[in-house]
């Protein structure tokens, strides 16, 4: 499943679970590979949840940070992306809990820009977004993780230290009161 993620330099290829092995072992020069190879994207899946790209630099940052000091217990299960992915979302989550200012403006136009469904195909990037914006914080949160990034109930109940049957009931709540704005602003 790694080998869809090694790198080539100087036209060798080399194997992303030789990155991380080395990465653990302190090598900067594989540490600073595996930034380079993650950096983009996860800012991206930063910019998702917090507006401001200053805001979103700090978020990639500690995240990175993380995910340096606990690659030694990433097991090989899964795609190495995903696990990235899922440390990069929890230090955004707990940026914006840490900071109440992104409690009820996160920045959610980059969201919807490139997404396909067919209900709301009709509405513009910004008006979905504005529905989105104004639900309550926790309903937010779990569309966000549920509808954009793709997440299952179990992993989002990980994510937010919630039960599985809460995320799935405030995910139920969050597609009613989105149908429910959705009819009063047509």
């Amino acid at each position: 499943m790694l080998a869809e993620n090694n790198k080539v330099e100087n036209n060798k290829v080399i194997p992303l679970t030789f990155i991380i092995s080395e990465s653990i072992l302190g090598n900067n020069k594989m540490q600073k590979m595996l930034y380079q190879q993650f950096a983009v994207t996860m800012y991206y899946v930063c910019l998702r949840y917090v507006k401001n790209p200053s805001d979103a630099e700090d978020v990639l940052q500690e995240g990175f940070i993380k995910i340096f000091r606990n690659l030694d217990k990433y097991k090989g299960d899964g795609s190495f992306e995903g696990w990235v992915r899922k440390i990069i979302t929890r230090t955004a989550m707990t940026y914006i809990r840490d900071n109440k200012k992104f409690t009820r403006h996160t920045a959610l136009e980059h969201v919807f820009e490139d997404k396909e469904s067919s209900v709301l195909d009709k509405l513009a990037g910004k008006e979905i977004a504005g529905i989105v914006s104004n639900l309550p914080p926790g309903y937010k949160k779990i569309f966000i993780l549920y509808v954009i990034e793709g997440y299952n109930h179990r992993e989002i109940a990980e994510i937010l230290g919630c039960s599985e049957s809460t995320s799935k009931s405030q995910f139920y709540r969050s597609r009613t009161r989105i149908q429910q704005l959705l009819k009063q602003s047509a």
